[in-house]
């Protein structure tokens, strides 16, 4: 098989089909004097004459024609599963979608995303995890997670693409009837009030802290949890502040009448929220369709790298 090129049985076939040197060398692209080489090379593997002169044409002997036939068959198939570009069809996949989200990725993607998904993929399942950095880099990898979106840090690494959907302030949560009644807070206020301080697996609160930490701003901390969710239903409930990317600031303002957004007294720093993918499936169809679709619904400031 090492000496069997493949053109060859591409200058079989037109062989067969031409029944002369010359036709096979037009329908090839080639010159007369390639495909007779080829033709001498296929006599020499197959030990047979294969096309031999009867007046104006060549006529296959019978080892062509048997071998005629599974050349056809090969080269069909090379052409279709190999040299074939892949395709997706979104509309008739079965194959569930898999994204792993952060916190704010959740709340801020998932509602509008899965809206999407079910028009466009209506048979494709769409399941949501929540998993540490490390995980989420070895399931982006292995292609059991297809996207990761939202505020992942860690994923810097050469072999993840990322991409800048938009960038969002942050903004603070008090209860409704809160003593401060200020929708905008001064510094004075920020700092002598007492904070609820998220700390996720997804360490969007490093953004606000490094923030405060380079002004020489320190916050009265007094609980700390590792739940978005919770935070809020405790200052609703308490005299307590949260800090949180104004995404989730605005929709837990939405869904809580016990709850209301405040502007923060200075600045606000930027979070990043971004769509991941791992290299092997740069090229993929499905991949790159779900890209797509997501940059579509929600890039506002491409930057993309």
């Amino acid at each position: 098989m090492n000496e069997l090129d493949l053109n060859l049985l591409y200058t079989l076939v037109a062989l067969d089909e031409c029944r002369s040197v010359s036709g096979a060398a037009v329908k090839l692209g080639k010159s007369q004097p390639a495909v007779s080489a080829a033709l001498a090379r296929l006599r020499d593997f197959f030990n047979d004459p294969l096309f031999v002169r009867s007046g104006n044409n060549m006529q296959p002997t019978p080892r062509a024609l048997s071998l005629v036939e599974s050349a056809r068959f090969v080269l069909g198939r090379v052409g279709s599963d190999i040299v074939a570009a892949p395709t997706f069809d979104p509309a008739t996949s079965h194959q569930t979608i898999s994204l792993a989200l952060s916190d704010v990725g959740e709340v801020v993607f998932l509602p509008s995303l899965l809206k999407q998904l079910r028009r466009l993929a209506p048979r494709a399942a769409v399941r949501a995890v929540s998993l540490p950095a490390n995980d989420v880099a070895a399931g982006l990898e292995a292609g059991s997670i297809d996207l990761a979106m939202g505020y992942f840090p860690d994923l810097k690494k050469h072999n993840f693409f990322q991409q800048t959907l938009f960038s969002d302030t942050f903004a603070s949560l008090l209860r409704s009837d809160h003593p401060v009644t200020a929708s905008k807070l001064t510094l004075k206020q920020y700092l002598q009030l007492e904070h609820a301080v998220v700390r996720a697996e997804s360490r969007t609160e490093e953004v606000i802290e490094r923030y405060l930490a380079r002004r020489k701003l320190r916050r009265q901390v007094v609980l700390t949890t590792p739940h978005f969710s919770s935070a809020p239903i405790i200052v609703a409930q308490s005299d307590l502040i949260v800090t949180v990317p104004e995404p989730l600031a605005r929709y837990f303002s939405r869904v809580s009448a016990q709850l209301r957004v405040v502007g923060l007294p200075f600045d606000s720093p930027r979070i990043d929220l971004k769509q991941f993918w791992h290299r092997k499936f740069h090229h993929d169809e499905r991949n790159r369709w779900l890209r797509s679709v997501v940059a579509d619904l929600f890039q506002r400031s491409p930057k993309s790298r």
